[in-house]
């Protein structure tokens, strides 16, 4: 990881309050962005829960590569 990314991780693990770090967020991120990063998230805790990728993909409306790649690093314990 960069300097960059590590500072972010820095910055963003110093916020204690919910509405301080949405404001962060949206302050920060492209629209596109605070809708994919969710997504992100949210493919993680559904295949947790044992809900298929196709069915994630369709229900996110996302691709199948991005849901696998989701799984991928699930597998690896980085989540």
């Amino acid at each position: 990881m960069n300097k960059y990314f590590k500072n972010l991780a820095k910055y963003l693990a110093k916020q204690k309050k919910p509405q301080d770090m949405e404001k962060f967020l949206r302050a920060i991120l492209t629209p596109q962005e605070l809708e994919a990063i969710p997504k992100r998230l949210e493919i993680v805790k559904m295949l947790k829960q044992g809900v298929s990728q196709r069915e994630i993909a369709d229900k996110l409306g996302l691709g199948i590569a991005t849901v696998t790649r989701g799984s991928r690093e699930l597998k690896k314990g980085n989540f």
